[in-house]
């Protein structure tokens, strides 16, 4: 980003110098393409990323983890969306081959406190491990401390508590690459748009919530370094927890207020699905939503050749394996990486079909393949 961004200056300031016109749009597809081999983001304290593929068991290794007889827990920030099921598939698939029993899965409708309220309720049952993304880093901190304290070996999804420290308090934390994906909905976005660009809005997460901060400050800053005719004229932030009725209130405002909006970025397909039904509401058939996440509804969109044209996709199953290798690793008493990414997954309806199989480690639900036109 530094680097495209530091180009894109000096090609301007030459171009002004000479009188000449500046280049006033990137190359998305060359963009999306070098996305797909690196990753963008940093850890939650600023650790550098390490690979998925490096987080590994040997056959000896997972024989011992068997004789233990472990015993985990998956605490969730939210059930509600496909992201979610498919970490916890994954979790569940690994945790299997591994022999260690889940004995709890838990929704905390992102409510702090009930998560909180989960947490201790799970400690009764003195799991060996816990994988769980705190809904709010602070407000959950004392409960994951004290789940620690008791014994549980913690790995996480997305971000940390508050004040924990990598491989003291918890094993690892595993994530997609959150800036790529936002980086990604910037590019696919400007891909819509075409090379007019025009103006677009923002419909954000309100909340102290590291992997959603990332997204929305990659799209910003790629719109801004990349697309100079493409122009942010409103931003809404939603908290939930009904995100899509309030994106469908605050996309509407927008659309209202903007009547030329062109496209509009929803932080996740569930907040994208109320900026899709503000559009309809609002007789714009025309208009142009990105996002982030492969949820089904965004999915028949996209296949449908509707309101959904591109998305940054995450990789849930494969981080829920992750995250249960990692968590064997705490039992093994093995060093593990302080934050494992796993890279951005662009997807538009061309490649619809085979992004699904990598996402959910699974053909496409036979809604979406009956969509695709």
């Amino acid at each position: 980003m530094l680097t495209r961004r530091s180009l894109m200056g000096s090609v301007t300031a030459l171009a002004l110098f000479m009188g000449i016109a500046a280049p006033a749009f990137a190359d998305p597809d060359a963009a999306l393409a070098k996305l797909q081999k690196t990753v963008l983001s940093k850890g939650p304290s600023g650790e550098d990323p390490s690979p998925a593929s490096d987080v590994v068991l040997s056959d000896e290794e997972l024989a011992k983890i068997r004789e233990m007889g472990a015993t985990a827990a998956i605490v969730m920030h939210y059930g509600g969306n496909d992201w979610s099921q498919a970490q916890i598939n994954g979790l569940q698939t690994q945790f299997g081959a591994m022999g260690i029993k889940v004995i709890a899965v838990t929704d905390a409708g992102f409510k702090p406190e009930k998560q909180v309220s989960d947490l201790e309720t799970i400690m009764a049952q003195s799991p060996d491990i816990i994988v769980s993304i705190p809904t709010d880093p602070t407000a959950t901190a004392a409960a994951y401390r004290a789940a620690a304290e008791a014994g549980a070996k913690l790995v996480f999804m997305d971000n940390v508590p508050t004040g924990f420290v990598p491989g003291t308090d918890y094993v690892s934390v595993v994530s997609a690459d959150n800036y790529g994906n936002g980086v990604a909905a910037a590019h696919l976005m400007a891909k819509a748009l075409g090379p007019d660009g025009g103006d677009i809005g923002l419909v954000f997460h309100a909340a102290d919530f590291f992997v959603t901060k990332q997204r929305y400050d990659a799209f910003k800053a790629t719109i801004a370094s990349d697309y100079p005719n493409i122009n942010i004229v409103a931003e809404q932030g939603i908290g939930g927890p009904d995100f899509s009725g309030d994106a469908e209130k605050a996309a509407g405002a927008m659309l209202t207020s903007n009547p030329n909006i062109k496209g509009i970025w929803a932080v996740w397909d569930v907040p994208a699905e109320g900026v899709m039904a503000a559009a309809r509401a609002n007789g714009r058939d025309d208009l142009i939503i990105t996002t982030v996440d492969l949820g089904e509804n965004v999915a028949i969109s996209m296949a449908q050749g509707g309101f959904i044209k591109g998305l940054g996709a995450q990789r849930p199953y494969d981080a829920g394996v992750v995250e249960a290798k990692l968590a064997g690793y705490a039992l093994l008493g093995k060093d593990a990486p302080d934050f494992v990414a796993l890279p951005a997954l662009p997807v538009a309806q061309d490649n619809l079909l085979d992004a699904w199989k990598q996402v959910y480690s699974t053909e496409a639900t036979e809604n979406v393949k009956a969509s695709m036109q």
